[in-house]
């Protein structure tokens, strides 16, 4: 495990997706509202973290990784903020995607006593945050060809288009995707797919309301026939994680936690520590065995969070 991170350190990583700030409102609620049927919140706490696909990108850092996002950042404080938070981890944000036309994408979560009682979202619709690949191509052709892998993590909010999915596989040498199968973009012939329960029977053509057991040996033949990834990870929550690979399902890998505080940012961290496993040459065995692993460390935490190669191997140990 040492030597895998020893190896992750020499990667440089690409992440392109929909980046976001989440905040989150943190108190104790010990009384219901006059003036309305509604907790009354004392506020304990206050803070901002990255999230989407910028919470890919300090996924990556913190595992050793060097790592670059593209994404809307807004020319506002929020954007700011996240410029900032991404940049005390080494993470830079080039000036070329900062964005005045919409605002940074924000979601602040308010929570009691490790529950939340609601969430409020800043963002504008989809077409806001499309980029002009007409002025960005040649500079995102560039950033694609000098990194070893690319990661694309879209949360539908607008930024991933099939002509930038087009771009990046005529010049990547390794793409992972995070899927949003409502938007019915081109996810084919990728080297990786990485859609939770939900999404995979999205992407198969079932209906999310499908009922257990997950009909998992039907859903990888349709993902295949449908997207022909070389490799397909579906993360199952407690139930682990399934793998397939060239059309052939390898099994179900039960999940590595040992105690789940918070799911959030969980899927974030498992394609992150997928694809640096895979681009060390790791065998699709062994890099889930690892991202299961991270992930596991990352659930035991509230909020969105990383896992460190001191925590990932404490846990191994």
């Amino acid at each position: 495990m040492k030597e895998l991170f020893e190896r992750i350190k020499s990667l440089n990583v690409l992440v392109i997706g929909d980046v976001m700030l989440d905040r989150y409102v943190i108190g104790e609620v010990k009384r219901i509202s006059p003036e309305a049927p509604v907790p009354v919140l004392a506020v304990k706490e206050e803070k901002s973290v990255a999230g989407g696909a910028a919470n890919v990108a300090l996924n990556i850092r913190a595992l050793g990784a060097k790592v670059e996002t593209i994404g809307w950042f807004g020319s506002d404080d929020r954007g700011d903020e996240l410029v900032k938070i991404l940049g005390q981890q080494k993470i830079e944000v080039d000036a070329s995607y900062r964005f005045s036309s919409a605002p940074t994408i924000c979601k602040s979560r308010i929570t009691a006593s490790n529950q939340q009682i609601c969430r409020v979202d800043r963002e504008a619709s989809q077409q806001c945050y499309s980029p002009d690949l007409e002025t960005l191509s040649n500079d995102i052709i560039e950033k694609v060809s000098r990194s070893d892998g690319v990661i694309i993590s879209d949360y539908g909010k607008g930024f991933i288009s099939s002509q930038l999915l087009r771009l990046v596989s005529e010049h990547a040498k390794f793409v992972s995707i995070d899927p949003k199968p409502s938007r019915l973009l081109e996810y084919t012939s990728h080297d990786l797919l990485t859609p939770n329960r939900l999404e995979a029977l999205e992407l198969a053509g079932y209906s999310r309301q499908s009922i257990d057991p997950f009909p998992w040996q039907k859903v990888a033949s349709k993902i295949f026939e449908k997207f022909a990834p070389k490799m397909l990870a579906v993360t199952l929550g407690s139930e682990g994680m399934l793998l397939a690979e060239d059309g052939k399902v390898n099994g179900i890998i039960p999940t590595s936690a040992r105690e789940v505080f918070d799911v959030s940012g969980a899927g974030d961290t498992v394609i992150a520590a997928l694809t640096l496993g895979l681009i060390t040459k790791l065998d699709f065995q062994q890099a889930a065995e690892f991202a299961n692993i991270a992930a596991g460390v990352v659930v035991g935490k509230v909020g969105t969070a990383t896992a460190s190669p001191a925590e990932i191997l404490q846990f191994f140990e």
